[in-house]
């Protein structure tokens, strides 16, 4: 009989899985395994810990609850998931070996580390004469598959978007048929068959994050569900904070508890029906395609390099003032309430609008003059949804060192932008209560409320609520000083 084993990495589901379907099609008994991968979660275990010395972290709850209703409904299916702690370059070769495998099938990874990880996996499998196989499941295009008109990869969004739709074809969006057949999941062996790993074992504690983001495909499913009847005001409810008007659907599409051809074949269906909603959506989509395809064409940027190498050469605040600012950041302390209570959004939850992501970038930036590297760490360590090119990706756009970035000389205004995108001030209040009793035109900047209106409002600023911690319209100037000497530097050297 032919056996195989799946590996499962950022594809948590049992349906529309590209090497899923492979192995069953090409093999008589099937097991799937996942590694909790020591390499990534020991330097998590970091920072501030419980008092059992646990660290709380979202995102590995968020997995281990999705580990274990794959482990669940495979036991239904008469198979069962094989779950360790450990090294998957040494994990998976064995578990190959043991099990006596023909083959393992995974589905393919963009960053250079899993690049090299997959390499170290492939290699020591053909020493054991055992294939290994990944496919393409996690994006619709990848790597070259959409290149300009002279062959040359893009690094302008439109015209690629553009170049995708065009080459979209109704086979990139079909669904992979993972039906097995009868007792085609196999029996895990008994010393094999290991209890799932407690969070506790590994060092981390649970974090309640079920309670609002339901993890596997079943809560994926729930929350599309959810969204597609809001679809159509999307291109609309997208930019405010205070209203439901995004998917929410970012983190199981992070750990693919959704597949991505399904997501995309719903938005491309309402799009070709006239849907402006659907037509956005699919945009933002495309994006998260478009940052895949920059880091494997520009793997450097894993190096923490600029996409525009001129750009590296800014000079960012340093020193204590800087580490100052950078904490009142994190904190939600710079006195302006739209990016104090995105950084408490953030902090509470493991999630930030998409909107408010752009605004705190930009503040981090070009406000307080911070190196963008600096809040790229912050958000891979707190965003349940962090995925690194996606990430890598905003905040270069933010600070106008990436491909098809914001000019350096457009700067988002904070208090503009709360006024706009929050103007009654409903956000602010829900993460900032304090200011609560503010009316809705002082509440984006205290500070310019009168003695009168603080004073009922019972707020002393610096007590109650902190004061701006710098001018935007002289960081504004800073900023352009700034960008300008690079951009002098840039010219010369021609």
């Amino acid at each position: 009989m032919k056996k195989a084993l799946v590996w499962l990495r950022r594809d948590l589901r049992l349906y529309d899985h590209a090497a899923l379907h492979h192995a069953l099609q090409q093999h008589d008994q099937v097991w799937l395994a996942f590694i909790f991968d020591i390499g990534i979660l020991k330097p998590l275990i970091q920072g501030e810990l419980d008092q059992d010395g646990l660290k709380h972290d979202r995102r590995v709850d968020f997995i281990w609850q999705g580990i274990k209703q794959i482990d669940e409904e495979l036991r239904q299916k008469g198979g069962g998931l094989i779950v360790r702690y450990g090294d998957p370059t040494e994990c998976i070769p064995q578990l190959a070996h043991e099990l006596g495998v023909d083959a393992v099938f995974t589905n393919r990874d963009y960053e250079p580390s899993a690049i090299a990880r997959d390499q170290i996996v492939k290699n020591t499998l053909a020493a054991l004469d055992i294939e290994f196989t990944d496919f393409k499941d996690q994006v619709i295009f990848e790597k070259k598959e959409i290149l300009t008109n002279s062959n040359t990869v893009f690094s302008i969004f439109t015209p690629y978007k553009n170049n995708w739709l065009k080459t979209l074809q109704e086979k990139d969006l079909a669904a992979y048929d993972c039906t097995p057949q009868k007792n085609q999941f196999a029996v895990i062996p008994r010393k094999l068959d290991l209890a799932l790993p407690s969070l506790k074992s590994m060092g981390f504690a649970t974090t309640g994050i079920e309670a609002y983001l339901p993890p596997g495909s079943e809560g994926g499913q729930h929350f599309l569900e959810d969204f597609l009847p809001r679809i159509e005001q999307y291109q609309i409810g997208r930019d405010f904070p205070a209203i439901k008007g995004v998917s929410y659907l970012s983190t199981h599409l992070r750990f693919g508890m959704l597949s991505i051809r399904g997501l995309v074949r719903e938005a491309h269906r309402r799009m070709l029906a006239g849907s402006m909603g659907a037509t956005i959506w699919l945009s933002e989509l495309i994006w998260r395609d478009f940052y895949f395809m920059i880091l494997s064409n520009h793997p450097r940027l894993a190096n923490g390099m600029a996409f525009k190498p001129d750009y590296d050469n800014i000079q960012w605040e340093s020193g204590s003032t800087a580490k100052k600012l950078f904490a009142a950041w994190c904190e939600g302390k710079t006195g302006y309430p739209l990016v104090d209570a995105a950084m408490h959004q953030l902090n509470q939850s493991g999630y930030m609008h998409n909107r408010l992501r752009m605004v705190v970038a930009s503040f981090l930036t070009k406000d307080l003059g911070i190196d963008w590297r600096w809040g790229e760490a912050y958000f891979s360590e707190h965003l349940n949804d962090f995925e690194f090119s996606s990430n890598n990706g905003g905040w270069q756009w933010a600070s106008s060192s990436g491909c098809d970035a914001q000019p350096y000389f457009r700067i988002f205004n904070p208090i503009t932008q709360s006024e706009k995108f929050d103007p009654e001030g409903k956000f602010i209040r829900r993460y900032l209560p304090q200011l609560d009793k503010l009316s809705k035109k002082s509440i984006h900047a205290p500070w310019q409320s009168g003695h009168i209106e603080l004073e009922a409002a019972g707020i002393v600023l610096g007590r109650d609520y902190p004061l701006p911690i710098v001018d935007h319209d002289e960081a504004r100037k800073k900023t352009l000083v700034r960008y300008s000497v690079v951009k002098k530097m840039s010219v010369e050297s021609l």
